[in-house]
């Protein structure tokens, strides 16, 4: 297929509560989606998931649009007969950037199987058609709110919660999370980078709540500390920002700098690249799972596809839409007994609602071959 025309739109949903990290604290999502129209008059949907500012990662959503209007899409429209395989390759000389390519690559995904009449599930070998899925529970002023949310998400049948750390917000809050819900319940802690290599002998102390595994505590460029406080610690290392490629992937788990893997498609560059990551990951025993970044039901969509594949053993941070959003840009994604289930139409099996996404966008932009 070729591409005839590209809208990129911004859209903004206001959070059902505020989300606060080690980065920072988000009030609303804004979000950049990337539409494709073919000239055989396919439509694809993608959705870029970077943040406002770049502290998760370099990449920004100004920035990401500039990088897609200026250099990616122009490569793409030159490309005779596009498909989703060749994205990769046709961007490669573009450094960097994996959220924006990502994000047209996910959309030109679902133009060619919309076209073929295959779900993204099927396409990259899912072999569940539900999931049981986990919450990612912010970072908050005290406590008995903290004990308060994981009751109501407990209750709710997620089945498996994990924290938001940071210095001073860790022994206490996990504590008290194991002492009122038990031993039973699944618990991870994710640290988004907060911590320094000093406070190796601190981390040491979470090893004495049963944690699942503990997430990102070091900066992502130092697989050195992580590897050490792997080898000082009962409880896993899972690395997620240290991890943009399969090469990464393996470079980390040769060092035996983690022994279990986010997997964001955003961050890596795209749902084929995840898709390397989890066969490789597969192939060395490591688990991994999908971590989530406040997609709109688009991003979901497409992330309960991936996370069906046989290696995603730990559930992950795909939660119902009523976690985040009153309203998202499509139908929401609701909890069944614990389980979302799997989008099995062609493409992402899913489109945004035209008056949801009407009432939710702030910005469009047009751009032709």
């Amino acid at each position: 297929m070729k591409l005839k025309q590209v809208e990129l739109r911004e859209v903004a949903l206001p959070l059902v509560s505020p989300f606060r990290t080690s980065l920072g604290t988000q009030e609303h999502r804004n979000s950049l989606l990337v539409k494709v129209t073919t000239t055989d008059g396919a439509v694809g949907w993608g959705e870029c998931v970077t943040d406002d500012e770049p502290t998760y990662s370099a990449e920004y959503l100004a920035g990401a649009r500039e990088v897609l209007r200026r250099f990616l899409l122009p490569r793409l429209f030159s490309v005779p007969e596009l498909t989703a395989a060749l994205v990769p390759e046709a961007l490669r000389p573009i450094r960097g950037n994996p959220m924006a390519k990502s994000a047209v690559e996910m959309a030109v995904l679902d133009a060619e199987l919309q076209t073929a009449g295959v779900g993204l599930a099927q396409y990259l070998g899912a072999t569940r058609t539900e999931l049981a899925v986990g919450v990612s529970v912010g970072i908050m002023d005290t406590v008995d709110e903290l004990i308060s949310a994981v009751d109501g998400y407990l209750g709710a049948g997620y089945a498996r919660i994990k924290l938001k750390i940071e210095p001073g917000w860790d022994v206490e809050p996990l504590r008290a999370v194991r002492e009122t819900f038990g031993p039973e319940i699944p618990l991870q802690a994710d640290a988004n980078t907060a911590y320094s290599p000093a406070d190796l002998p601190h981390l040491r102390q979470l090893d004495d709540y049963g944690l699942t595994l503990i997430e990102q505590p070091f900066a992502p460029d130092d697989l050195l500390s992580h590897t050490r406080l792997a080898a000082r610690m009962d409880t896993p290392i899972c690395l997620d920002e240290s991890i943009t490629s399969a090469r990464d992937a393996a470079v980390a788990i040769r060092q035996e700098a983690c022994s279990i893997v986010n997997v964001k498609p955003g961050r890596v560059g795209g749902y084929l690249e995840a898709r390397r990551i989890h066969d490789l990951c597969l192939a060395n025993g490591v688990p991994v799972w999908c971590g989530g970044m406040l997609e709109t039901g688009l991003g979901r969509a497409a992330n309960l596809a991936l996370a069906a594949l046989p290696g995603f053993t730990l559930p992950g941070d795909i939660s119902a839409t009523v976690r985040y959003y009153a309203r998202d840009i499509t139908a929401p994604f609701v909890l069944h007994d614990g389980r979302l289930t799997v989008p099995t139409g062609p493409g992402i099996g899913i489109v945004p609602d035209p008056d949801a996404l009407r009432a939710a966008t702030t910005s469009t932009e047009i751009l032709s071959a």
